[in-house]
C-alpha cells in the first residue's frame, strides 16, 4: 500500500480521488482531509452509507509536488503548515454542522481559512467568465500550473497524466466498481487520461473494455469554451471526440 491509498478489501468498490490545481499538502494529508470531509458529509446526510464508504478501497492520484515545482519556480510561496491548519479548522467547523439544514452557502462562505481562494477563482469562476472571454486572462493570473499543463514545450502535462493514469489503471485492473471524484483542473487532466484510455492504441490492452462506473466532477472548468478546445479529442468527430469508458457522469 502506498501513501496515497487506504485499502479495505471487504467493500468490492474503489473510491478514486484526483485533486485540483495549486499548492497541495502532502499526499497523506490530502487523502486524509478528503476522506474525513466526505465521511463527515455522509455522517450528517446519509449515515446508513458510512460502513459501505469506509469499506471501499480509497485511493488518491497525487501530483501536488509537480504543481509546487512549477509555482515555486514562478515566484509563488507556500506555507504548508498554515494551509493544513486552515483546512483542518474548516473541516472541524463543517463537522459541527450535524444537521443537513444547518449546512449552506452562507455558513460555508464563513468557514475559517481562505488560503485556497485562488483555486476557487480558477476552477469555479473561470467557466462562468469563459462565456464572455475572460477565462484566459484569469487562468494566466491565478492558474500558472494550468498554463504550464498546456505548454507544448514542457513535459509537465505528460508527468501529471502519467501519475493519474497509473492510479486509474490500477483501479480498473482490480475489477472493483469505481467511483471517481475529481476537483477543479484535476478534471481536465482526468478527462485527457480517460480519452487516452478510450482511444489511444497504446493503452488499449490496459482497459480491455472496462469502464469507470461513476465519475463525479466538482468545480470542473470543462464547460469553458477555451478549455474545451484544448481537451484531448477536441478535433475528433463522432464517438472519438469523447471518452467512452464512463458509465455514469
Amino acid at each position: 500500500m502506498t501513501d496515497t491509498e487506504k485499502t479495505n478489501d471487504e467493500g468490492g468498490q474503489t473510491l478514486l480521488l484526483v485533486h485540483g490545481r495549486g499548492f497541495q499538502p502532502s499526499a497523506n494529508d490530502c487523502i486524509d482531509l478528503s476522506i474525513n470531509a466526505l465521511s463527515a458529509a455522509l455522517r450528517r446526510d446519509c449515515p446508513d452509507m458510512l460502513d459501505r464508504f469506509h469499506a471501499a478501497d480509497q485511493r488518491l492520484a497525487y501530483y501536488g509536488d509537480l504543481s509546487a515545482d512549477v509555482l515555486l519556480n514562478n515566484g509563488e510561496h507556500y506555507d504548508e503548515a498554515l494551509d493544513v491548519g486552515d483546512r483542518r479548522n474548516a473541516l472541524a467547523k463543517l463537522k459541527s454542522y450535524d444537521k443537513k439544514k444547518h449546512f449552506g452557502i452562507y455558513r460555508y462562505d464563513r468557514l475559517p481559512g481562505k488560503t485556497a481562494l485562488s483555486e476557487f477563482a480558477a476552477d469555479v469562476i473561470a467557466p462562468v467568465l469563459g462565456s464572455i472571454g475572460f477565462s484566459k486572462q484569469l487562468i494566466a493570473k491565478v492558474g500558472m500550473d494550468l498554463s504550464e499543463y498546456w505548454n507544448e514545450d514542457s513535459d509537465f502535462s505528460v508527468r501529471i497524466r502519467d501519475r493519474v493514469r497509473r492510479v486509474i489503471c490500477e483501479a480498473i485492473e482490480s475489477d472493483r466498481q469505481i467511483l471517481l471524484i475529481t476537483h477543479g483542473t484535476g478534471c481536465i487532466v482526468t478527462y485527457d487520461v480517460l480519452w487516452e484510455l478510450s482511444h489511444d492504441s497504446e493503452y488499449a490492452e490496459v482497459c480491455r473494455g472496462r469502464k469507470i462506473d461513476t465519475w463525479l466532477t466538482l468545480g470542473a472548468p470543462l464547460g469553458d469554451a477555451m478549455v474545451q478546445k484544448r481537451l484531448y479529442g477536441a478535433k475528433e468527430k463522432g464517438l472519438r471526440r469523447f471518452p467512452s469508458n464512463i458509465l455514469s457522469w
